[in-house]
């Protein structure tokens, strides 16, 4: 591989952004300069590497790539609207160059059998860096904790519960099983909170007024406010009760973000994601959308959208997670009752947050570093020199309206929509794979190594 110098850039990291110049040798980041104020280029950078092809970033931001540890890229058993080779391309095109992908396939992914074929399939198939969680049942909880006691646990993200509301047969709701799940310290705990009782009971009030026609408005309605807190409170309760590593996935609500603010206190393991979906649409986008807008959680109010942007900034939320979820139109389109969840974003992610003017080093944290760290992935996500290089170049400042996607779905609820943030280069793994919104290079993805 040839030697990469980038100049005239921005760096971002979680701790600093400011000009300067980074050099890629082979796979990985071979040096790092932050301009001094009498500096008014790079020439440091410029002498220690004078063989390296130089390119001129012109002011761009240089970043880490994304690391997305919430995707659903339907690999195997639903792929005729998804899969790992289309969804890990729409990911590199958003600058997201790492994910970690969730267990709800067929067959899900709740057994190492099961996990090693999916890193089979990403290895011959995958453009961007591949991981996987493992999925908890009422009934693995201990398979899964004699995983983790091999070295099998280097292939495993985290540990996803949905608790207290159902995704095909991993709805874990003994109070035995959660109670091992949550005594799990070597891996974070990933959460689906919503409370499953509380969700029935809105869509039978729901089905009483409306019959069989319920209108996509009513849906943050049934999947309400008061499902996701209830399931909070006792998801945090557990944490704090056995110091686990919980992380709170695609956190909704305002008064989540607080209790999350309040738990941390207590347990500075706990964290907290938020995704692109919640910090760009409120509830009033869903007469508009209608069924292009159905995930779960539901879309909330724009005080929640407000106070899940201030909790990114302050660092309450953590992490951003697509939640890329990916169906056909033609299954979209169905009315409410046979309309499935879950919305194409992961390449939209990214450019959501130069829209909305997440400062620079809470961008790197919440996408890259911190992402890294939580889920202890060795040697990525992180400006540094010796970490391998996946790198992204944004234009923070073109506008551009989002119209084809990647996604093999072939739409999202982003259509149409002005965002800010275009993706100009990644590099994974020291290769340029993308350019102005074309893959440019052969696959160079490798399997995520988790500590």
């Amino acid at each position: 591989m040839s030697r990469t110098l980038l100049v005239n850039a921005v760096l971002a990291t979680s701790a600093r952004e400011g000009a300067g110049a980074l050099a890629i040798d082979g796979q990985r980041i071979a040096g790092i300069w932050f301009r001094e104020e009498t500096e008014k280029d790079d020439s440091k950078a410029l002498q220690a590497f004078p063989d390296a092809e130089v390119i001129d970033l012109g002011g761009k931001v240089l970043m880490a790539g994304g690391i997305d540890a919430h995707v659903h890229f339907r690999d195997p058993g639903l792929t005729h609207k998804a899969d790992i080779a289309s969804e890990s391309r729409a990911a590199v095109l958003g600058g997201i160059t790492s994910f970690i992908d969730m267990p709800n396939t067929i067959p899900p992914t709740v057994t190492a059998e099961a996990l090693e074929a999916k890193l089979k399939v990403a290895s011959e198939y995958s453009w961007a860096n591949y991981g996987f969680n493992i999925g908890a049942t009422n009934a693995n909880a201990d398979e899964i904790i004699g995983c983790l006691e091999t070295d099998f646990r280097h292939s495993i993200g985290g540990v996803k519960v949905f608790m207290g509301s159902s995704t095909g047969n991993m709805l874990v709701d003994r109070k035995e099983s959660l109670e091992k799940l949550f005594s799990i310290s070597t891996k974070p705990v990933l959460v689906h909170s919503e409370d499953e009782s509380i969700i029935k009971a809105n869509l039978a009030a729901a089905k009483e007024k409306y019959g069989e026609e319920i209108p996509f408005t009513e849906h943050p309605l049934i999947r309400s406010r008061k499902a996701c807190i209830m399931s909070t409170i006792h998801a945090l309760e557990m944490a704090l009760e056995h110091g686990t590593a919980l992380h709170l996935l695609h956190v909704s609500t305002k008064e989540e973000a607080e209790m999350v603010r309040a738990a941390k206190i207590h347990n500075p393991r706990i964290t907290a994601e938020t995704s692109a979906n919640y910090l760009w649409f409120s509830d009033e986008d869903y007469s508009r959308l209608g069924s292009r807008l159905k995930c779960n959680p539901a879309v909330k109010s724009p005080q929640d959208r407000a106070a899940l942007r201030k909790a990114l900034e302050d660092g309450v939320i953590d992490t951003v997670g697509s939640d890329h979820a990916p169906h056909l139109l033609s299954e979209k389109e169905k009315p409410y009752l046979s309309c499935p969840s879950g919305v194409p974003s992961v390449q939209q992610s990214l450019p959501v947050a130069f829209t909305i003017g997440i400062p620079l080093t809470r961008i790197a944290a919440a996408y890259s570093e911190k992402v890294a760290e939580i889920f202890g992935i060795a040697d990525r996500g992180i400006l540094k020199q010796g970490a391998y290089a996946d790198i992204v170049v944004v234009d923070p400042e073109e506008e551009f309206t989002v119209k084809e996607v990647a996604s093999k779905c072939g739409w999202s609820p982003y259509e149409g929509q002005t965002l800010k943030g275009a993706v100009k280069m990644v590099w994974v793994n020291g290769v340029l794979t993308a350019k102005d919104g074309a893959i440019v290079s052969d696959r160079s993805a490798k399997a995520l190594y988790f500590k």
